[in-house]
């Protein structure tokens, strides 16, 4: 695309409209193809946080989905949608450019995200971070 804006296979909507509707799934992972020029679906799944947090790349730009589930001060269950957007510091500045865009285009196509994150390093994705985050 010469636009410089990256476009969005369709089985990246498709298995957010899965995690968010069906519940089965808690996380979606999509990255930039290798021609820099699509947004593609890298995991779907289920995925601890742990397991989360191990997934993502110390050099590599991720878009991240993630169902989090938390209990509130007052003891009560809730669960919200999480955009994570990962793009560490060791990222190239092309694949930081265009992973920029790619948020702003997927965040604009995914209805029913709660809370947007942008992180760049995995402190600002741990549980305890997400959970402020979302309160």
């Amino acid at each position: 695309m010469s636009s410089g804006i990256p476009g969005v296979e369709d089985s990246c909507i498709s298995a957010f409209q899965e995690l968010k509707s069906e519940r089965e799934i808690n996380t979606v992972i999509y990255r930039l193809g290798d021609n820099l020029e699509t947004v593609i679906l890298d995991f779907k799944g289920n995925l601890t946080h742990d397991e989360l947090l191990e997934s993502l790349p110390a050099a590599e730009p991720r878009l991240v989905v993630y169902d989090l589930v938390f209990a509130t001060s007052d003891g009560s269950r809730r669960q919200m949608i999480v955009m994570i957007s990962w793009c560490p510091e060791a990222t190239e500045i092309k694949q930081r450019m265009v992973h920029s865009s790619s948020y702003d285009t997927l965040r604009n196509m995914l209805d029913g995200v709660q809370v947007y994150v942008q992180a760049t390093e995995l402190s600002d994705v741990e549980y305890d971070a997400l959970v402020f985050r979302a309160s």
